[in-house]
């Protein structure tokens, strides 16, 4: 870990910085743009503080290796991008249904397929929640600046050892590979997965506490653990013959995130408070949004860019009372209508326009306020 201080340095350095911050000792890989990045940092400076870094041959064996390692103790994660990333989808369900503390961190480029396989886009957005098959839930956070590089990776750790779920820090490839300053302080907050307070014999390793979390053995320290996908009791045994034991489960690994989302949210809220303009953007094209906010506002409108840093849980509730009292809601992305459909469920669509890109086509903030249907 580097000294604190400011750095000018990538986003993919950034987020490497965060992980080692946050405690990671484990990394796997398989090369892939832009992620191969941040693969690079960790090769460059994970072995310095103790990591074990693991080429493996393919991103199901990245995530794969990267779950088992979680469950011998490790502080565990990998980084790919779209291809990938799909490949992932039914480890990211089997974390999710293992309870297993894992973080992925995205360099999101353009697809369907391989698509123009190096340029910048933001298409995995609504893969994180929905890619895999049934009910989960995870944390998805959206950095648009090298220093939330740092700073998302360091809670996307905190919050897959507090919740056991997995975690996705989702960056679009220019947020991964920008050059700007990053700060890193001089103390990182650092959480750790519960561990059992009952000696193996009385252990049951998915009975929850209070708060649906349960305590998490190591392999290797006397806890006998059943680790499946399949449908399991309090004891980890398989009970896929009894549908209410599948009700109860799954529900449990929903409400510990939803009934939490408001210790999870976030988000950032740039300019007037009771805006009649409404920008929600978010990744690198809210940099450009932030400008449009700033001419808007200079010709003498009430205008302000609603930023989350969360895309699930979804910022809802606080994205409906911003928009009470606004006239217009323009939606910004790098893709065809992602998120957008998140913010119609709680935005009437007579107030809301949208403007995107698919592909790696900037949107200047002028182009903003025109295609949203603001004269300026």
């Amino acid at each position: 870990m580097v000294k604190p201080g400011k750095y000018f340095e990538s986003g993919a350095w950034a987020a490497s910085m965060g992980a080692l911050a946050a405690g990671a000792n484990f990394f796997a890989y398989y090369p892939i743009e832009p992620a191969t990045d941040i693969a690079e940092q960790m090769i460059r400076n994970g072995p310095k503080q103790g990591m074990v870094v693991f080429e493996a041959e393919d991103e199901i064996s990245a995530l794969g290796s990267a779950i088992g390692a979680s469950w011998a103790g490790a502080k565990a994660f990998t980084s790919t991008s779209g291809p990938g990333f799909s490949l992932m989808q039914e480890h990211i369900s089997y974390a999710a249904m293992t309870e297993t503390p894992v973080v992925l961190i995205n360099g999101m480029r353009e697809g369907p397929s391989t698509g123009q396989a190096t340029k910048a886009a933001q298409q995995d957005v609504m893969q994180t929640k929905w890619g895999g098959h049934g009910d989960y839930e995870v944390i998805t956070y959206l950095p648009y600046s090298a220093q939330e590089m740092f700073d998302l990776t360091v809670k996307a750790f905190n919050q897959a050892e507090r919740w056991r779920v997995p975690v996705m820090v989702m960056a679009d490839k220019v947020t991964v590979l920008l050059m700007e300053e990053v700060v890193i302080p001089e103390k990182v907050e650092v959480v750790n997965r519960k561990k059992p307070k009952v000696p193996p014999e009385q252990f049951k390793p998915f009975e929850p506490e209070e708060d649906l979390v349960p305590p998490m053995p190591e392999f290797g320290t006397g806890y006998r653990v059943h680790v499946t996908g399949v449908t399991h009791d309090e004891r980890g045994i398989p009970v896929s013959e009894d549908p209410w034991a599948h009700h109860k489960l799954v529900k449990r690994l929903c409400d510990k995130i939803r009934k939490n989302r408001d210790k999870i949210v976030e988000y950032e809220l740039y300019g007037d408070e009771d805006p009649e303009i409404l920008i929600f953007a978010y990744g690198f094209p809210a940099r450009a949004a932030k400008v449009a906010v700033d001419i808007a506002r200079r010709a003498g409108k009430r205008a302000a860019l609603f930023r989350p840093k969360t895309a699930f849980p979804f910022p809802d509730k606080e994205l409906k009372e911003v928009t009470r009292k606004a006239q217009k809601v323009i939606v910004v992305e790098w893709n065809y209508g992602q998120l957008l459909h998140e913010v119609l469920k709680v935005v009437p669509e007579e107030k809301v326009s949208f403007v995107y890109r698919i592909g790696e086509i900037p949107i200047p903030p002028e182009q903003i306020l025109e295609e949203g249907g603001v004269k300026i």
